[in-house]
């Protein structure tokens, strides 16, 4: 049980990448493609019920971390394949295991070229997702941070819509040349640690613990640049306004499948990077660069809900509402709140639903009609019904309806940055204000679009013929309807499990500089609170 233990997040790693070899081998010696998807699948749900067991309780190592373990890789520049989890990043690589299997049944019908490749880039990318996500050396984070674009390159490029080279092509250039930022602030830290203590090093626990020792200092200028190299990165993959015009064109002609990964995972490597390695690594440059994001998360909130409001494609909306969402994530981050902070990993979580059902749910449709124009609809409740039923549910959800998941997210950012107090004078509270408009425009957009495209009379013939949900789809939406509804009831579940990681770097990011003086040596930023009483 130790040796599983410990390789446990080993196997999460590499079990998809084992099958995308088997799917190699199986062309290659049988040629039946109708094996690939049943094999693909079986591949992803058995890595969905194994992340399972990072649920049970498992000792902490002394770093915090679970499921830890530490080899060295490249011992010429003492680089290490080191890979633990925490309450942060616990429900990332769980909410990874689970979007990939309804990634893979959404695609039943709808691949019709190259199939065997398709299916080895989607576990491909598994692979590299989870890698982000466990992975405690920074180069080896990084290794895995690129690598996770390529499956995606090639699956909008290759089963995208008719501008998916562009999509693609843009796509990568954006995300590809921020890191390569990331990866010149990662070799600074190399030198600057060898520097400060004799020896190099691109372990996190390793350079975490010489910055809270005082050997390493990342303060004044250098510490802004680094932090500005890591935060543009990590930025243009959530995306934060400015950075976010690759996200629309990328949704719009990825592949239905595509769009859920990219939405439910894709997007929260960003998220996960400012929360993980900027606040923990650069806490003053964060507490000094704050107003910045929080003024970008807030045009983000107002211009991708106004600009989703006058989208023409049902899919092109929701891929604004994205950047609406997100928005809300890093408002979340910055007010260094602890609710605002949980609230934020909340969002991300229920973000990954609600906007993975929404692409399914425009998926569907498109296969029917082959169009997403909202004009191309109307009185679809008429003629499918379950659909009409999956598809308000969810839009609700994404609004924020009390009692779905969207909610707690959202009230809980809203309510730690009114708190917050990261901002002189009344600033945090007229954020706030601007960041509930959002919500509102939310509610405008989504409940605008239903009603053009589910009520009234049916306006096109063509419509009239529509097949509603079959057996497959219905059994798709199921699990993510369970989840809207479980999370909005049953918060506590995951907010235990994540509070003493997400308030271990909340301490870190507020330093000694608090309201109250100084705050006492933060706890290990990787413990998970097992019994923590129910506070929702």
């Amino acid at each position: 049980m130790e040796y599983l233990n410990e390789n446990l997040l080993t196997i999460l790693i590499l079990l998809p990448a084992f099958g995308a070899v088997a799917l190699i081998g199986h062309q290659l010696f049988w040629k039946e493609e109708a094996h690939l998807k049943w094999l693909t699948l079986a591949f992803t749900i058995l890595n969905f019920l194994i992340s399972l067991a990072l649920l049970g309780n498992v000792a902490a190592s002394e770093n915090g971390f679970f499921f830890e373990k530490n080899i060295p890789w490249i011992e010429a520049i003492n680089t290490n394949y080191h890979v633990g989890v925490d309450g942060f990043s616990l429900w990332l690589v769980i909410l990874t295991t689970f979007i990939m299997p309804i990634a893979v049944i959404s695609t039943w019908h709808a691949v019709e070229k190259r199939a065997p490749a398709f299916y080895v880039f989607l576990l491909l990318l598994e692979s590299a997702m989870l890698g982000v996500f466990v992975t405690l050396d920074l180069l080896v984070f990084y290794l895995f941070f690129e690598a996770s674009l390529v499956p995606m390159f090639f699956l909008i490029g290759i089963w995208g819509g008719k501008d998916r080279i562009y999509a693609a092509v843009k796509f990568f250039i954006f995300t590809a040349l921020g890191s390569l930022l990331m990866l010149v602030a990662i070799i600074s830290l190399y030198y600057l640690h060898l520097q400060a203590t004799g020896t190099g090093s691109f372990d996190y626990i390793t350079l975490l613990g010489s910055i809270q020792s005082g050997k390493l200092v990342l303060a004044g200028q250098a510490g802004t640049l680094l932090f500005l190299a890591f935060a543009l990165a990590f930025s243009i993959k959530v995306p934060l306004f400015p950075f976010h015009t690759w996200l629309p064109d990328a949704h719009t002609e990825a592949p239905t499948a595509g769009s859920v990964i990219l939405a439910g995972v894709l997007l929260k490597m960003g998220t996960y990077g400012i929360m993980r390695f900027n606040f923990t690594l650069f806490p003053e440059a964060s507490r000094e660069m704050a107003w910045i994001f929080i003024i970008l998360a807030i045009i983000g909130i107002i211009y991708g809900a106004l600009v989703a409001m006058v989208q023409p494609d049902i899919k092109r909306l929701v891929a604004y509402s994205s950047v609406a969402h997100m928005g809300f994530v890093v408002l979340g981050m910055f007010s260094f709140t602890e609710a605002g902070m949980q609230g934020a990993l909340y969002t991300m979580l229920s973000h990954g639903v609600t906007t993975g059902a929404l692409f399914l749910l425009v998926g569907f449709i498109y296969e029917r009609r082959h169009t997403r124009l909202i004009s191309e609809y109307g009185g679809l409740s008429s003629v499918m019904p379950i659909y009409a039923t999956f598809f308000v549910i969810t839009a609700m959800a994404s609004i924020g309806l009390p009692f779905l998941n969207g909610f707690v997210g959202e009230f809980m950012i809203m309510l730690g940055m009114w708190s917050s107090t990261i901002l002189s004078g009344n600033w945090n509270q007229v954020a706030t204000m601007f960041a509930g408009t959002g919500v509102i425009f939310a509610a405008v957009y989504l409940l605008w679009m239903v009603q053009r495209v589910f009520f009234g009379k049916i306006t096109n013939e063509k419509n009239k013929g529509l097949s509603d949900l079959s057996l497959r789809e219905i059994g798709l939406m199921a699990p993510l309807l369970f989840l809207m509804v479980f999370m909005g009831v049953y918060p506590s579940l995951f907010l235990r499990e994540s509070a003493a990681s997400v308030r271990g770097i909340q301490k870190i990011v507020i330093g000694e500089t608090t309201k109250g003086g100084t705050v006492d040596s933060p706890p290990e930023i990787g413990q998970v609170e097992k019994n923590l009483p129910d506070t929702n």
